[in-house]
């Protein structure tokens, strides 16, 4: 079984067919019609062994449970705060989900309003979204203190982060840095100076911005080759 003719980063428009036969098992926006694999999205198709995805290339964030996403603080209510993490819906931060024990009237000095959170999806229900604090599979969930954020497309976060990391991997030992993908597009940067920092950002809104080219890895690797002494 072959791939269609269309390439591994190429774009497609909903309804068009991006792969045939039984071999390959559709993925994130696609689905089966017939013997046909077609996408339900505008964006770049993605093959890896039998599966096919396509790479929205705009939208909203779809909340998944398990997904680590960075948001604001917007409230503080009776058992928990509410917080903005760019979906169709506020999400919710209970008491009961984060470390240790919090009186009410310590709340808004733990995470107060306008603060900054690394935190995980545990629950996603038709009009909300539950968060939490204590990590559990994966994750350094905490309050951001320092560092620099970049926002981009949530859509365009799979290609920040790479096959199985190796992307954002390049960045991180090519800047200097520790960096925390949200799913929901937010990132965070945290080096040993500023000068990284926005290194390391402009790295990534590169590849932000070449989304689509073919052979991203070597363009972003020369990039940072050519880049790193300036690192402005």
């Amino acid at each position: 079984m072959k791939m269609t003719e269309k390439s591994k980063k190429e774009i497609v428009i909903p309804g068009e067919v991006i792969g045939k036969g039984d071999e390959f098992l559709p993925g994130d926006w696609t689905m089966k019609q017939g013997d046909n694999v077609v996408s339900t999205r505008l964006g770049i198709v993605e093959k890896s062994d039998k599966l096919i995805r396509v790479i929205p290339l705009s939208g909203v964030y779809i909340p998944r449970p398990g997904n680590i996403v960075i948001g604001e603080v917007r409230d503080i209510a009776v058992a928990g705060w509410m917080v903005d993490v760019g979906g169709p819906y506020s999400a919710f931060l209970p008491l009961r989900e984060c470390p240790g024990f919090i009186e009410n009237s310590e709340m808004e000095s733990v995470y107060g309003i306008g603060d900054l959170l690394v935190t995980q999806i545990f629950n996603v229900g038709r009009t909300s979204v539950d968060l939490t604090m204590k990590s559990r599979e994966r994750g350094n969930l905490t309050k951001i203190k320092d560092g620099t954020i970049v926002k981009v497309n949530p859509h365009r976060v799979p290609r920040v982060i790479g096959k199985e990391g190796s992307m954002i991997t390049i960045i991180k030992t090519a800047t200097n840095t520790t960096i925390t993908v949200g799913q929901n597009g937010l990132i965070w940067i945290k080096g040993n100076s500023v000068e990284d920092e926005l290194f390391a950002k402009r790295a990534i809104e590169f590849i932000v911005e070449n989304t689509t080219a073919d052979g991203l890895t070597e363009k972003v690797e020369k990039w940072l080759a050519e880049n790193k002494g300036g690192k402005k």
